[in-house]
């Protein structure tokens, strides 16, 4: 097997963000509590949505990653929350979390030499751990974008 390790740390690289964007980080930092379910004029969804569907996505795409018995939510509505605020104070943080923990756990598939970034998942259509990682950059940064226009048009994005 080839050595692959610098693909690897650009991939982890690339599904942390930051190069080019802001960091998840910087974009829940500080959120106002109160306007976490609000959704601005020009806006399709509020914060809480938005954290809360990259949340979703990146869980199914790690558990697919890791097993042929996963069942992925129906789509799209299991994909995203059912109100646009959290039921409760402790849903944001704990969402935050959760979105932490899944990437840690993506990140250490991607650093296993173990796991071989090429093969196609025994149990998918033609899907790889490469791919996967692509899939799980791309579709944070979309959405990334999207809560800091949610925070410039709330008045809340730190210049």
């Amino acid at each position: 097997m080839p050595d692959d390790r610098a693909l690897r740390e650009q991939l982890i690289q690339l599904v942390r963000g930051g190069h080019a964007h802001a960091t998840f980080d910087q974009a829940i930092r500080d959120f106002p509590p109160g306007r976490m379910g609000v959704r601005p004029p020009g806006a399709e969804h509020s914060a809480w949505e938005l954290l809360e569907h990259m949340r979703l996505a990146q869980n199914d795409i790690l558990r697919f990653s890791q097993s042929a018995d996963w069942v992925s939510p129906e789509f799209p509505g299991g994909y995203w929350p059912k109100a646009p605020a959290p039921k409760k104070p402790g849903d944001w943080s704990d969402s935050v979390r959760a979105f932490h923990q899944d990437l840690a756990e993506f990140e250490a598939l991607v650093r296993d030499p173990a796991q071989d970034l090429y093969r196609k998942f025994p149990w998918g259509d033609g899907q790889t751990l490469l791919r996967e990682a692509l899939l799980i950059a791309d579709h944070n940064s979309y959405h990334l974008g999207q809560l800091v226009l949610v925070r410039r048009l709330l008045g809340s994005w730190p210049e």
